[in-house]
């Protein structure tokens, strides 16, 4: 298992693990400005892949995306201004592959009251393929889920009861989970 940083930032990232090559590049679809952190406050607006609603964005649009920091290889899922490995600034925008393993989950069994009806469910720490981290609910039970199981990401459109706990700004965010592969 490796942590959560790559020094390898090339478009062809090797997974040392698994020895398999890893298809990460930098986003096409993202314009050019924002294809590298913001440097002043002005800089940053909402639509940015930098910020929660730019991430979700792209998310709806198919595409999971990180910060890749140029100077010590930290992906940051969601995306942030500054690498919170090193507090670099100098950081581009990265697609991230749909696919990985859990390396750490737990069964939810009191959940916050709109989502009673879904108790229990399972949210795993997923480790890209990439070497990033994103955490999400598992689509299996808890029973059915472990240790470095390959999962795959799939995005879907928030039911009423995720929607009765979201914010105004998050009610069209969509939702990420994890299918075993």
């Amino acid at each position: 298992m490796s942590d959560n940083t790559n020094t390898n930032t090339n478009t062809n990232a090797t997974d040392a693990d698994t020895d398999a090559a890893v298809d990460i590049d930098v986003d096409v679809d993202t314009p050019d400005k924002y294809a590298t952190a913001p440097r002043s406050p002005e800089e940053l607006t909402s639509d940015s892949p930098f910020t929660l609603p730019g991430f979700f964005s792209a998310l709806d649009e198919g595409r999971l995306l990180a910060a890749a920091c140029e100077d010590c290889g930290t992906r940051l899922v969601p995306p942030r201004p500054a690498c919170y490995d090193c507090g670099s600034r100098n950081l581009k925008i990265e697609r991230q592959p749909e696919t990985g393993t859990v390396i750490s989950y737990t069964e939810v069994r009191t959940p916050p009251p709109a989502l009673a009806d879904r108790a229990p469910y399972t949210i795993a720490i997923v480790e890209l393929d990439s070497g990033a981290r994103l955490t999400g609910r598992v689509t299996v039970p808890y029973a059915d889920t472990e240790i470095d199981m390959p999962v795959s990401l799939s995005i879907r459109a928030p039911e009423e009861d995720e929607r009765a706990m979201a914010l105004e700004h998050e009610l069209e965010w969509p939702i990420h989970e994890f299918e075993p592969a």
